[in-house]
């Protein structure tokens, strides 16, 4: 039976804090998770690795046990991996009996590692019976939504571990905003609380807008025309359609503010940011004879 290294699995120092086990593992987590790797036997063995090894580092009395037990057995492996074999290492100490694996994997995996099972097998896990109360395990998933659906928000469908999800988008999320759905993770120890579901959400780019916070920008392309003599222009925005006054000579690079015409604010539905629009000369092409000799006149005309 192989000595398990959960600090190496989580890539962390011994002297880790709680906090930094569980950014590692929640790292990993969204790296390996099954629904990100479907159908990848490697990415779902290093996703129970590190499930495993959260269970043991992020439980102050589990680590306490493992820690003591650290070189103490390279001592049980000289004495042939026995207990009580001539490296004079007293296994019974550490172990909780029983053999196998005694923690069940709360995504609904196979089981823990005979490791695991031996030194825990009665402290946790969900078939181990342990009358500490403990929440159970996080979980982790994935969002992708269009920048129309940030906007305008609204019901979503998500599908972990086999489980139809359904939640509510708000109005103005931003990519990279983690939403998170209690009692949605896995199933409490011992009668402690169900974990937390951790949504991270990811927005595509739109080509129309950038954004930036609550205020979007996007280029208006106007013709020569327009932007020399004045004019009317619509333009499409994520609110509908809004018309713009062009002023006469309006130059190239001109910036125009609409308010209140950009991204709503998250959880305030009656705020919005502003609509910033960058005009852009469209200049006229495959010009006739005809034209060419009025834009000469005209250039002898500013000359």
């Amino acid at each position: 039976m192989d000595y398990k290294d959960y600090y190496k699995t989580l890539s962390v120092d011994k002297k880790a804090t709680q906090d930094q086990i569980k950014k590692a593992y929640r790292k990993l987590a969204r790296q390996y998770h099954p629904d990100v790797n479907p159908n990848n036997a490697e990415a779902e063995q290093k996703f129970k690795e590190a499930n495993e090894a959260n269970e043991v580092l992020s439980d102050p009395e589990k680590r306490q046990k493992y820690d003591q037990l650290g070189a103490d057995y390279q001592r049980y492996q000289q004495g042939g991996g026995r207990p009580g074999g001539s490296g004079g290492f007293d296994w019974s100490q550490y172990s909780q009996g029983g053999g196998g694996a005694g923690g069940a994997d709360p995504f609904g995996g196979a089981d823990f590692s005979d490791f695991f099972g031996s030194m825990f097998g009665g402290m946790g896990g969900s078939g181990g019976g342990g009358s500490r109360p403990r929440a159970g395990q996080d979980y982790q998933a994935e969002l992708e939504l269009t920048l129309e659906d940030a906007y305008r928000g609204g019901p979503r469908t998500l599908t972990v571990n086999g489980k139809n999800l359904r939640l509510t988008i708000q109005p103005g999320v931003e990519d990279g905003q983690v939403i998170r759905l209690r009692d949605q993770g896995g199933p409490g120890r011992s009668g402690g609380p169900a974990g937390s579901l951790y949504i991270t959400l990811h927005i595509r780019p739109d080509p129309r807008y950038a954004r930036t916070g609550n205020d979007l920008t996007m280029d208006v392309p106007v013709a020569l025309y327009t932007a020399l003599l004045g004019g009317e222009q619509t333009v499409e925005t994520l609110s509908g359609t809004v018309k713009i006054n062009i002023k006469p000579e309006t130059q190239n690079g001109t910036r125009l503010r609409l308010r209140g015409k950009g991204f709503p604010v998250y959880r305030q539905p009656d705020q919005f940011g502003d609509l910033y629009l960058r005009l852009s000369l469209n200049l006229p092409q495959h010009l006739t004879e005809q034209e060419k000799t009025l834009f000469r006149q005209l250039a002898e005309l500013r000359s």
